[in-house]
């Protein structure tokens, strides 16, 4: 798991993903319940390039499940979940559903921009067949999602509330059950 927190420096304060020590098997199996509809929060607003440049909003998403993965090429726990992600996008692309992963690859010390972050990021999604959409996320997300760490994973329901919150390698058939409880909701 990668933690995040905020560092101050002459141009501000500036917030980074800073590698932790920690292995990811240790951190598997994160689990969450199904909040009810009824308290239910928004899922806050973006508004993150994908790598062709294209602009993209949660509200793009409206009426679909969408499981919302926060990841960086160099996290561990975020490898390891990945063909599990892989797995849930084809398991239920016929569905109303989605995985969108955000790389916080531009929060990490030292990038210097989204180009130099994308370079990293674009053979990373070629080379584990990703094949889900991957937004460039930014330091803004940390604060509006309320990020401690990478991986977290949001389930977010048709109507763009958050559902459920995983924090740390998730636990793919509690996921997955939680998928199809949110797919069956009208």
């Amino acid at each position: 798991m990668r933690t995040l927190f905020g560092r101050s420096g002459m141009s501000g304060i500036v917030l980074a993903l800073v590698f932790a020590t920690t292995s990811a098997p240790g951190q598997q199996g994160a689990h969450a319940t199904v909040v009810p509809q009824a308290s239910r929060q928004a899922a806050p607003a973006f508004q993150l390039a994908d790598s062709s440049g294209t602009n993209r909003q949660v509200t793009d998403y409206r009426g679909k499940v969408v499981l919302l993965n926060f990841w960086a090429t160099e996290c561990g726990g975020c490898k390891l979940e990945i063909p599990w992600l892989i797995e849930l996008e084809s398991a239920h692309k016929s569905d109303s559903f989605t995985v969108v992963g955000v790389s916080m690859d531009t929060s990490y010390e030292g990038s210097k921009s989204a180009d130099e972050a994308w370079s990293k990021v674009k053979p990373f999604v070629l080379d584990h067949k990703l094949n889900y959409p991957v937004l460039m996320g930014d330091a803004t997300l940390i604060t509006s999602y309320k990020l401690g760490a990478v991986p977290a994973t949001y389930l977010i329901d048709k109507q763009g509330r958050i559902a459920a919150t995983y924090s740390g390698v998730i636990d793919k058939s509690d996921v997955d059950s939680n998928i199809n409880k949110l797919l069956a909701e009208q």
